[in-house]
This record gives C-alpha cells, sequence and structure tokens, in this order.
C-alpha cells in the first residue's frame, strides 16, 4: 500500500491535471503525450428494456450485457505559447470525438489561458472532473439531462493567478448551446460562467476544501407557432405566429462543496452539488422516451417546447479504508424536471404533463479496489426510485435499478 501512495504522490501535480478534462496532462513543456483510459463492464437491471443513465438504455429484450463503457484516448502537446488537446473516445458504437481545443497563454505564466474548440462546459464541480479518476461510474442524472455529453463548442477565458490568489479559479465561455453538434441550429449564443475556491492543507495539512458557484445563461428557439408553460398544476399552450421563431429562455444556477479531510482511518470525502432553473424541453411521446423529453438538444425540437422549472442535486460520499487498498462509496442523486408540479398530479385530464416531468431520486453505493496506481475494480448498484403518477407505465415505482461491475485501466 505504501507503494502505491508513493507512486500517486510522485506524479500528483500531473494527476490534478488530469483530473480536469479542459487541460492538457502538463503544462511542461512536452512533445506529444498520450494518455488515456479503457473501461469494461458487466451490468444487470432490474428489468429488461428499461430506460437507464447507467451507460445508456437496455436493450427491448435484455437486461444483462456487456460493454465498453469508455475508451478513450487522448492526445496532447504544449510548447512555450500554446497547448493542444485532442482526444477521441472508441466503444463497441464506434469513435466519437471528445475533445479537440487548442489553449493559448503567456510564455511567462498560465493565470490566463484562452481555449477554444470542443471542450467540456466549465459549470460546476462534476462536469469537468474526469470520468478516469471519479470513484463512482456515472455522472449524476441532472448532468446527463441537461448537458448530455459535457461538451460545446465554442471559447473560454480561464482566470487562475499563480500568486497569493492561486486558490482561485474563474472560467468564462462562449458556446454554441448546441452541444457537441456542429451544426448550431440558431444564431444565438450561450454563456457560462463558473468562479471556484480551492484551499489545500488545512488543519495541519488534513483538511482539504473546495467551493464554487455557476451560471448558464441562453436561448432555445421554438419551431413552432406555440409553447406550453406551468399553470395551476399543469401546462397551458400559447399559441400565436408571434412564437414561430421565439426563444426560450434556457437559464441554470448552481453551487459546489468538496470536503476531504485525512484522519488515521483513512481519508474521507464529501462532495455536493445544487442546481435549479428554466429549462426549455418537449412533452414525452411515442418516438421521444419518458425522462429524454426534458433533456436539452443537440438539434432543433421540431414539437412545442415545455419550459420546465428544475431542480436537481447530487452527495457524493467516499471512505478510504484505513491502510487497504479498497475505498466505500455512496451517492444519493435527484433530478425533478419541474418542481412546481406534483407526481400524483402528472398525467391527471387537461395536465398536458408527461413522462418528462417525473422526479428520479438515486441511491447509490458499492466499493472500488486499487489493484495498483492503474488498475482499478468498481462493484455498484444503483437503487432508482419515482413516485406514483396517473401516467400509464408510470402508475407504480419502475423497475429500473442497475448493477454495475466494472474494471479500468489507466495510462
Amino acid at each position: 500500500m505504501k507503494k502505491i501512495l508513493v507512486s500517486l504522490l510522485s506524479f500528483y501535480p500531473a494527476l490534478l491535471l488530469a483530473q480536469n478534462n479542459n487541460a492538457p496532462s502538463s503544462y511542461e513543456l512536452h512533445e506529444i503525450t498520450i494518455t488515456g483510459y479503457l473501461q469494461t463492464q458487466y451490468q444487470r437491471a432490474q428489468s429488461e428494456g428499461i430506460y437507464s443513465f447507467s451507460g445508456g438504455d437496455f436493450s427491448e429484450h435484455s437486461k444483462d450485457r456487456f460493454m465498453i463503457r469508455r475508451g478513450r484516448l487522448k492526445v496532447d502537446r504544449v510548447d512555450k505559447f500554446s497547448s493542444i488537446v485532442f482526444q477521441l473516445d472508441a466503444t463497441q458504437n464506434g469513435i466519437q470525438l471528445m475533445d479537440a481545443f487548442i489553449q493559448f497563454h503567456s510564455p511567462k505564466s498560465k493565470a490566463f489561458l484562452l481555449t477554444a474548440g470542443l471542450f467540456n462546459r466549465p459549470f460546476g464541480y462534476g462536469i469537468v472532473y474526469s470520468s478516469g479518476y471519479r470513484d463512482f461510474p456515472e455522472r449524476p442524472r441532472m448532468f446527463q439531462t441537461l448537458m448530455p455529453r459535457e461538451r460545446d463548442i465554442g471559447a473560454m477565458l480561464t482566470f487562475k493567478p499563480q500568486n497569493a490568489f492561486k486558490f482561485l479559479t474563474f472560467d468564462l465561455a462562449i458556446v454554441n448551446g448546441s452541444g457537441y453538434n456542429a451544426r448550431d441550429y440558431d444564431s444565438k449564443k450561450d454563456i457560462i460562467g463558473n468562479l471556484g475556491f480551492k484551499f489545500d492543507s488545512l488543519a495541519n495539512k488534513k483538511l482539504h476544501i473546495g467551493f464554487g458557484g455557476s451560471f448558464y445563461k441562453g436561448l432555445v428557439r421554438n419551431d413552432t407557432d406555440g409553447y406550453f408553460s406551468y399553470s395551476n398544476g399543469g401546462y397551458v399552450r400559447h399559441a400565436g405566429s408571434q412564437y414561430e421563431n421565439w426563444h426560450a429562455r434556457r437559464d441554470y444556477y448552481g453551487a459546489n462543496l468538496q470536503l476531504q479531510y485525512d484522519n488515521s482511518f483513512g481519508a474521507t470525502s464529501l462532495k455536493a452539488e445544487y442546481m435549479e432553473g428554466t429549462q426549455p424541453g418537449i412533452a414525452a411521446s411515442s418516438s421521444v422516451a419518458g425522462p429524454a423529453a426534458s433533456t436539452s438538444f443537440s438539434t432543433q425540437p421540431a414539437t412545442d417546447l415545455y419550459l420546465r422549472s428544475f431542480l436537481g442535486y447530487y452527495l457524493w460520499l467516499t471512505q478510504k479504508i484505513a491502510n487497504t487498498r479498497f475505498t466505500a462509496i455512496a451517492a444519493y442523486d435527484v433530478y425533478d424536471p419541474d418542481k412546481r408540479i406534483s407526481e400524483s398530479a402528472i398525467g391527471a385530464e387537461n395536465s398536458n404533463t408527461s413522462a418528462g416531468d417525473i422526479k428520479f431520486n438515486t441511491l447509490g453505493y458499492g466499493f472500488t479496489y486499487a489493484v495498483n496506481p492503474r488498475l482499478k475494480l468498481t462493484v455498484y448498484n444503483e437503487h432508482v426510485v419515482n413516485d406514483a403518477t396517473q401516467l400509464p407505465g408510470y402508475l407504480n415505482d419502475l423497475k429500473d435499478d442497475v448493477f454495475t461491475t466494472r474494471i479500468q485501466y489507466r495510462w
């Protein structure tokens, strides 16, 4: 165990950069460096064909599967004035571009960085935190709903002082708003801002604290002559030619907190994040699965927009088990697409509600085992709960729990 700790500490600065998806492997001058990780896993669901945020939906007649969850290959280079990052994801579904950006900086300081290309949206903590270092198999439901695939195309200015204020980081980005899809479906652009603070080595170097706040200000074009807004426990439609090419607000606000205490039993870590705001979505239909109706879209929605007032949050708790290679992990996350609507009212006559309005709570628990600094085993179970509604198919809690066993190798 001591050898593992020594090995980790020896590349601690590089490890911190690697945890941030919007950075090269190191800002030290270097020629092409190749890093990456592979995650292969077995999953068993509670029912066949479930809609799932644990690596994607299950096939119609299947409730267990082997899959390559992520196969990342990252190439980066840093010279005196700039750096370049290019990352691919190769799985059984093919090869996808994940990151492709150039960063510019002063040759004497990295206090200011200008990033241009495809990069992670700089919102909060959980979005930019690399899946190769995260203890939990997946990001919370709220992030997968509001910012699917985490990335967008645009430009970002980062300010991170190198002096007495090095505990501060500020990001400001302007992006298409349509995610990784280069075909932006309107001429509007979205603004993302993030302010973070991090204090290490407090309380005799045992306490580590991070916290911050974020905002997202965007617009979504309406392609029809009407939209729906909340009224008296349901939705009402507003119709008129003035609503075609009208833009709905897409506004998010968030706060996050990270605490870690290094104790004699093992490091204890608590991470939490909260979001609320307005999310333009659509109604669930035969062609759009229930929860997917409240997601952000990479292409122009062809039906009326629904303006939902959402909230979401997660809690992550990890406990390293003394001098072993085990870490116990537990998580709780909540996503409520519209906090103004009770579940019992969803599906009521003339309410215009749908499965896209259902609140889901997820309790996850399991452990990780560090075989060595590169190889990690994760065993994790997710218990997903939704309250009963009046909608057919959602009259009771869905049987959509998922058990995951994953092996990851990182190089």
